[in-house]
C-alpha cells in the first residue's frame, strides 16, 4: 500500500519535532527546560474562563455556522475597528480552528499549481509547508539582522514575477521579532500598487506583544485592502492556545472560498471557544497588556545575558517572544564527541548536553540562526541560560 504524494511535498514542524524530543528526555526523569515552543506561559484570563462556563451552562454545544457565531464575527469588526482603525463587515470574517487554518484555508483558496509565493525569511515554519501542500513555489528573500530582518522595497520587487500570486509576512514576526513601522509599509505599499494582481497575508497574531510602539497593519491602506488577508487569533495575545481561535479578515470573495474550503475540511469551530471569544475580543485587555508587560522584563533579561555569550550575534526582538542569534560562530566546533556541523546539530547539543530545547533556523528559512522562546519563567529561562553558556563552553 502506497500513501499520497501529498506526504513527500512538506515536513513536520520542526518547533512540534523537538517539542517532541523534549517530552521524551522528560518522560526518562530528566529534567528539560522548554525554550522551543511559541506559547504563553499564562492562564487564560478569568473573564473568558468565565464566559466559557457560561456559554457551556446555556447549551451552546451544537454545530456553529461556518465561518462562526454572527455575534463574534461583530467582535472581530469591533476588535479591528478599535485597535487598528479598520472598517470591515461581518461578511468579511472567517473564524477557523487557530490562525493555521486561517492560513491553510486562504492559501489554498489562492494559489494554483506553479505560481510563486513571496515570503521573507526568516518566516515562521508552517507558510513554506502549506505553499508546497498547494503545489505552489516558494520564493525566499533572504533578509539580514544588519536589515532588522526586514524586506526593504528593492528586495520585493526584484523578487516578483509573471508568476507571483502571493506575498505573505508577519509583523510582529516569528521567528526574528521583527515589527514593520508605518513607513516601512508604506514603502512596500507603493510596489504593490504596481502589481495589482498580487495578493498579501498579513499575519497580525503577535499583534499585542510589541515593545517598540504601536502595531501598524498594512490593511490600513484603503486601495490595497481588498488585496490583503489580515490573519490573527487568540492564541498569543490572550493565553489560549488550546482553546483553537483563529480569524481572517479578506474581502468577499476571499472571505467567501475560505468558507467554502472550510466547510469541508472542518465546518465551524468549537462553539464554547467561539462565545469565549467574543468576550476576549470585546473585553478588558488589561490581562493581555500584563504579559507584555512581563514579555518585556524577560527580553531585558535574555538580552543582557546573551550580549556576553562568544560568537552570538543577536537581534533585539521589537516584538513576539523570541530571540534568533546567529549561532554559526559554532559552527565546526567540538566538544570532543559531538561536532556541530549545523544549526540542527546545535539544537540536539543543547537539548542532549544542557538538557534546553530550541528550533533550528533551517526551519525558518535562516540556516545560521536558532529561535530561543522567553515564553517561560524567568526562574527557568536563568537557569536555561546558565546550562547554556555551560554547554557552549565546552564546544572549541
Amino acid at each position: 500500500m502506497q500513501l499520497s504524494s501529498l506526504l513527500e511535498r512538506f515536513s513536520e514542524p520542526e518547533t512540534l519535532k523537538m517539542a517532541k524530543l523534549g517530552r521524551e528526555l522528560r518522560a526518562k526523569g530528566i529534567d528539560v527546560i522548554d525554550l522551543s515552543l511559541g506559547e504563553p506561559d499564562f492562564d487564560t484570563p478569568q473573564h473568558v474562563k468565565d464566559a466559557a462556563i457560561k456559554a457551556i451552562n446555556d447549551n451552546f454545544s451544537h454545530y456553529t455556522p461556518v465561518a462562526g457565531y454572527a455575534d463574534l464575527r461583530e467582535a472581530v469588526c469591533t476588535k479591528l475597528k478599535r485597535d487598528n482603525n479598520l472598517d470591515y463587515k461581518p461578511e468579511n470574517i472567517i473564524t477557523s480552528t487557530g490562525a493555521k487554518q486561517s492560513l491553510a484555508n486562504t492559501i489554498f483558496a489562492l494559489v494554483d499549481d506553479g505560481e510563486e509565493v513571496i515570503i521573507p525569511t526568516p518566516y515562521w515554519v508552517t507558510y513554506s509547508e502549506l505553499v508546497k501542500m498547494a503545489r505552489g513555489k516558494v520564493v525566499e528573500i533572504r533578509t539580514t539582522a544588519e536589515a532588522g530582518f526586514k524586506v526593504t522595497p528593492a528586495e520585493l520587487e526584484a523578487a516578483i514575477t509573471s508568476k507571483t500570486k502571493l506575498f505573505m509576512f508577519s509583523s510582529p514576526c516569528n521567528p526574528s521579532g521583527a515589527v514593520y513601522s508605518k513607513a516601512e509599509l508604506t514603502a512596500l505599499a507603493e510596489v504593490f500598487r504596481k502589481y495589482p494582481d498580487i495578493y498579501i497575508i498579513s499575519d497580525e497574531i503577535y499583534e499585542y506583544i510589541n515593545f517598540v510602539g504601536t502595531h501598524e497593519s498594512i490593511a490600513q491602506f484603503d486601495d490595497l485592502k481588498d488585496r490583503i488577508i489580515l490573519v490573527n487569533g487568540l492564541s498569543k495575545g490572550f493565553a489560549m492556545t488550546g482553546w483553537r481561535l483563529g480569524y481572517i479578515a479578506a474581502s468577499t470573495a476571499v472571505a467567501k472560498a475560505c468558507e467554502k474550503l472550510q466547510g469541508q475540511f472542518t465546518s465551524g469551530t468549537c462553539s464554547i471557544t467561539q462565545k469565549a471569544a467574543v468576550v476576549a475580543l470585546t473585553g478588558d485587555l488589561k490581562p493581555s497588556f500584563e504579559m507584555t508587560e512581563e514579555f518585556t522584563r524577560r527580553r531585558a533579561k535574555v538580552m543582557e545575558i546573551v550580549k556576553d555569550i562568544p560568537g552570538f550575534k543577536c537581534f533585539p526582538p521589537e516584538g513576539a517572544f523570541y530571540i534568533f542569534p546567529d549561532v554559526s560562530y559554532y559552527y565546526g566546533k567540538t566538544d570532543g564527541e559531538t561536532t556541530i556541523t549545523g544549526a540542527s546539530e546545535f539544537c540536539m547539543y543543547l537539548l542532549n548536553t544542557a538538557h534546553v530545547s530550541s528550533v533550528m533556523g533551517d526551519a525558518f528559512g535562516e540556516p545560521n540562526c536558532v529561535r530561543f522562546s522567553f515564553a517561560n519563567s524567568m526562574n527557568n529561562i536563568e537557569r536555561a541560560w546558565v546550562r547554556i553558556i555551560d554547554a557552549l563552553a565546552k564546544l572549541h
